[in-house]
């Protein structure tokens, strides 16, 4: 049996696809609020999967949303069961993507350092 390799990334972009469209929709929990899917990675065997988000705001809304994530993650699992036709639908794991935040930290410390050369021609 042939594999085709570009699967498991379609599976992933179509998982995070649906999640969006179910945590928009469907999940009432609070402390969820705002959040974007920025990425999802499937193990091979479908069995789990690793959904990153980001959101604005301190650790005590990472912690509020990621707390919310895992208490939905069954009720999640289930709407996604429902949408899209996998023989194994996998465990959802949610992990806060401190890509966004970095990337945010690192423009500032860039703009500071531009701003601070005080602008003589360079």
């Amino acid at each position: 049996m042939v594999r085709d390799p570009a699967r498991p990334r379609r599976v992933a972009e179509q998982i995070q696809r649906e999640l969006a469209e179910i945590l928009r929709l469907e999940l009432k929990d609070p402390r969820v609020g705002l959040i974007t899917l920025t990425d999802v990675e499937v193990t091979p065997d479908y069995s789990h999967a690793k959904v990153y988000f980001s959101l604005l705001g301190d650790a005590t809304k990472v912690a509020e949303a990621s707390a919310g994530l895992a208490r939905a993650s069954g009720f999640l699992r289930r709407e996604l069961a429902h949408r899209m036709r996998l023989r194994v639908t996998p465990q959802l794991h949610f992990l806060f993507d401190e890509s966004v935040e970095r990337g945010a930290r690192l423009t500032r410390l860039i703009d500071e350092a531009v701003a601070g050369r005080g602008g003589n021609g360079d």
